[in-house]
């Protein structure tokens, strides 16, 4: 974890506190070391610094283009550890960016629904996620963002256990990519 993003989650944390009071649920799944790719419902340009508050290790966000086009933002944005993908089309350095994330046993951030969905309401995921978690054989990390983001209205981040993939990862083809996919968007909204 690099000064600069210690410095971020600092300020974060207290920004946080101050505004938005934050309940974190099942911290204790999330793996102390090794490759995470941590999947999160995605209700707000505010879930990345969110989750940066309150996770207790070094995200790398898979962030869409246009956020790096801002100088000073996609400067900060690099520098966090955030690496670009063209959204609505196959974007191979993105997903090598991502492998080589999760080789150095980092936690990798994706949102896997490809947009914000601000009522919390479409579920269906793109299944890029999939492909990356199997190919990678990273912990696959559930984690939920519910809350207004409203000032001094509390937000709840939940983590859930890691989603078991290993009985797909024999073969990446389309059925493995539907099934992983499926088990993902359980995983992160608990559909039983």
């Amino acid at each position: 974890m690099t000064g600069l993003y210690r410095g971020v989650r600092a300020l974060l944390r207290a920004l946080f506190a101050l505004l938005f009071p934050i309940r974190v649920e099942g911290l204790e799944h999330f793996p102390a070391t090794g490759a995470v790719m941590l999947c999160c419902n995605h209700i707000s340009l505010r879930d990345p610094v969110l989750l940066i508050a309150v996770c207790p290790r070094m995200i790398r966000f898979m962030a869409k283009e246009e956020l790096f086009h801002c100088k000073p933002f996609g400067w900060l944005l690099r520098h966090m550890g955030a690496f670009a993908v063209k959204r609505g089309e196959s974007d191979l350095g993105s997903v090598r960016a991502a492998l080589g994330v999760l080789q150095e046993g980092c936690v990798m951030g994706i949102f896997p629904q490809g947009h914000r969905d601000t009522q919390d309401q479409d579920r269906a995921l793109k299944n890029g996620a999939a492909m990356i978690a199997l190919r990678s054989r990273a912990t696959v990390l559930p984690a939920h963002v519910a809350g207004p983001y409203r000032l001094f209205r509390p937000i709840r981040v939940s983590f859930y256990p890691p989603i078991a993939l290993g009985d797909l990862q024999k073969a990446v083809n389309s059925h493995a990519l539907v099934e992983a996919t499926a088990r993902i968007e359980q995983g992160i909204w608990k559909i039983t």
